[in-house]
Order: C-alpha cells, then structure tokens, then sequence
C-alpha cells in the first residue's frame, strides 16, 4: 500500500514514475493503449524541462537526437527579421541555455527504458481505468477485474482522463475562436529562406505562423478559422505555406498537415483526497510551443518528490495540497497570461497593436537584461519546481505564486 499507481504513459505520467521509481517508491503504470503513442504531438522542450529530465538522467540523450534551438526569431511575410533573441543569454540560470525541438514520442522512449531498469516499477499496457475507490489509507484503481492498490494515484491519462471521468470532475474548457492547422515540410527551409532560425515567428496581419525546425522535418503551425473546412490537399497546403513565406525558392516537400481545436480549461484543485492530477488531465493551455507538455512534466517531477518526502515522513500530507495551489497558479498566472499577450495585434488584425507590439520585442531585443528576463519567463525559467527535498515548512501555499 505504499505503492503509488500512475494512470497515463505519457511525458507527465512516466516522469513521474522514473522520479518515484528512482526515489525508491514501488510504482505502477497503467496505460490504455497497448504501446507507446507513436503520433505527433509538441515537439518543444524548454531549458527548465531539459534540467528536470537531466535529473531524471536523460537529458543528454533527448538533446543528441533532437535540434538544438540556439535562437529565436521573428520576421514578416516580406522575410525582414522583425527581431531576434539569442538563447544564450539564459547562461547562468540552467544548465540548458536553449531550447530543443523533437517529438514527444522519443522522450517517451527514453522515460520508459529507464523506467524498465528500475525493480521499483512496473508498466502495464493496455490497462484501461474504469473505475476508482478511495480508501482511509489509500485508493484502488479497478481495470476490468483487478484492482490496483497504492497510497496515492497520480492521474496523468490526458485531455479525456478516464479517472476524472470515474471521480465525477469536470474541465470546464473554453474554446478559441481558432483552430491549429499543423503542416509538416521535408524542405530544408532554413536554406530556401537566409538567416531563418530553427523557430521563427511570422507576424502579419493576413497570414502569420510559427515554424518549428526539427532533425528531419519542419513543422508550420497556423491558426485558422473555426469553420475552415478547405482538404488538406498537397496544393492547397503549398499556396498557404508559399503565402505566408513568399519569398521561399525552389519546390515545398509536404509530407501531411493535421488540424486540432484550440481551447483552454483548468481543473478547479489538482487534487482529490490521494487523486493527483498532472499534464493534460489538470490542464489544457493550447498553446504554441509546447508549454502545456511541458508544465506537465514539472507537474509530475515536482509532485513525485513531494509524495516521496510525505511517504518517507519528510513532510506532512498537507504538502500534497500545497503542491495542488502552487502548479495551478503556475497555469493560471504565469502560463497563461504571456502566451495570450504574445499573439498581441495578430490575433485581434489590428495593425497600430501590431506595430506596437513588434516595437517592444525590438526594445526587448535589444537590451540584453530585458532579453534575459523575456527569454526566462518564456522558457519557464520563472515557475521552474521544487525538487529538492520538502520540509514541512513548505506545506504552506506560496503567496506569490512561485511553483
């Protein structure tokens, strides 16, 4: 019984393990699908994660085989680079001045290797939850006939959490008037287009995107119409990718597009009695560049180490709601409100907030302080967890929002 029951095999729910397993906890993963999802998804991770999975002893592998984004950049349709950041100007706040763009599913990879080498856990596949039962000191998961039993269960299942489902909580969610049309191009992008940075922001009032450039392929991500129903033909995806870079020579290699609803939602309390929510299960940001993967991952670290330090007797359960007020506020206050502001004049095809809006990334651009701090909050370098261990001092909720 002093187990921990994980739901949920992806970035958050196998962090969480690899941290509780490496901890000395017995844990057990329970996942749905009968293998690792092989899908797209984010494809960014930022420098605080980056330390977080060095941690974990994986880092250095994840950064080998992904591309190393030294520089971020923004530019209009003309190809005129608006302004530009360079990463290294974080040295001395993370081991990881830069972010790192590839796919999820190779970090997922890496987690569950190292997951596999650990006596403490066990990873079950094709293990739907369909039911959960708490009891005075501890929970029990049903899947089919058996039930699990742990101290705790940290439900990292995702957008559609069965085990929310099973608990009767809601994710009040609100919808974007958009939605994301993600278009992936085998053409060597930063070659056709001089100086184009491995993520690069084009702002226009008729045609913005971000452009993401990974080992083997690029990825374009636009916003578009809720009520766009245009095929995702090879030609209709290269007039939109030849609009929004015009000056792009030679021939666009599209190799498929997908198209996903933007929303946002927020679980009222990440915690219900010893049901722990992390990632996707707790919260949906919908945001370009990975952060909701990524806020994820801090989720599960930060919280593995607090059900640590509470099972070893370190600090009190009250702990695990401290945990609970600190990485939603982390979501709500820091997450959130500068991704909304970033989109400034874009979004709302207002040229005299675009202008505005371009002019103060060029201050910011240009004074190497102001950088520092945008490239730190951007990189979550601001809301990085607590991994250390807890002390029973730190049961108290942080007033300022600290994560």
């Amino acid at each position: 019984m002093n187990g921990v029951v994980v739901a949920g095999a992806g970035p958050a729910g196998l962090a969480a393990a690899l941290a509780l397993a490496r901890a000395g906890i017995r844990v057990t993963v329970l996942e749905r699908e009968n293998e690792l999802p092989r899908r797209p998804r984010a494809c960014t991770f930022h420098p605080a994660t980056l330390d977080l999975l060095d941690e974990l002893g994986v880092a250095s592998r994840l950064v080998a085989a992904g591309r190393v984004v030294d520089r971020v950049q923004w530019r209009d349709r003309s190809g005129m680079v608006l302004a530009e950041m360079g990463m290294n100007r974080l040295d001395g706040l993370t081991r990881h001045p830069f972010r790192m763009h590839l796919d999820q599913a190779s970090l997922t990879a890496l987690l569950l290797e190292a997951l596999n080498a650990c006596p403490e856990a066990e990873v079950r596949f094709g293990a739907h939850v369909d039911g959960v039962a708490e009891g005075g000191t501890g929970v029990r998961v049903r899947v089919g006939h058996t039930w699990t039993l742990g101290r705790y269960l940290i439900a990292a299942d995702g957008a559609q959490s069965t085990v929310r489902g099973a608990l009767g909580l809601p994710l009040p969610r609100s919808a974007h008037q958009a939605q994301a049309l993600r278009v992936f191009v085998d053409s060597p992008l930063d070659r056709m287009l001089p100086s184009l940075a491995p993520l690069t922001h084009v702002r226009d009032l008729q045609q913005s995107c971000t452009l993401f450039g990974l080992p083997d392929h690029w990825r374009i991500i636009f916003k578009i119409p809720c009520d766009a129903h245009e095929p995702l033909s090879p030609s209709n995806l290269s007039l939109l990718v030849r609009r929004a870079l015009p000056g792009l020579g030679g021939p666009i290699r599209i190799t498929g597009a997908d198209r996903f609803w933007l929303s946002r939602g927020v679980l009222s309390s990440y915690r219900c009695g010893r049901v722990l929510f992390v990632g996707d299960a707790a919260h949906l940001t919908s945001t370009v560049g990975g952060l909701n993967m990524n806020a994820g991952i801090h989720d599960a670290v930060e919280l593995a180490g607090v059900i640590t330090a509470v099972i070893g007797g370190q600090a009190p359960a009250a702990a695990l709601e401290a945990w609970a007020w600190r990485r939603r506020s982390v979501v709500l206050q820091r997450v959130l409100p500068p991704r909304e502001a970033r989109r400034m004049g874009v979004r709302e095809h207002d040229s005299a907030r675009l202008d505005a809006a371009t002019a103060g990334l060029r201050a910011i651009a240009g004074d190497p302080d102001a950088t520092r701090a945008y490239l730190a909050q951007a990189s979550l370098l601001d809301t990085v967890p607590h991994t250390a261990s807890w002390a029973a001092s730190r049961a108290v909720p942080n007033p300022v929002g600290r994560s």
